[in-house]
């Protein structure tokens, strides 16, 4: 993994499970540690429909040499610019 990648809300999940895993910890371990349930931590590594991209980031950073920056939003000119009255 490079020093800095853009990343997609997917990658997180998998990159979460992966750090949790060379680091020795079960999920009931991860869950003592970042103060939430063991379902929180299911769902943070299992499910993209739950929006818990801030425990992702949080277990990323915690078992991980690396820091998550985010989330990036990009805006870009229009081709036609709307008149706000």
């Amino acid at each position: 993994m490079s020093q800095n990648q853009l990343l997609a809300e997917k990658d997180l999940i998998a990159l979460a499970k992966r750090f949790r895993k060379q680091a020795g910890k079960t999920r009931a371990q991860a869950a003592r540690e970042m103060g939430v349930t063991q379902t929180s931590i299911f769902n943070a590594e299992e499910n993209l429909e739950q929006s818990l991209v801030k425990l992702r980031m949080r277990m990323i950073e915690a078992y991980s040499p690396f820091k998550i920056i985010g989330p990036a939003f990009h805006m870009i000119k229009k081709r036609r610019a709307l008149q706000l009255r």
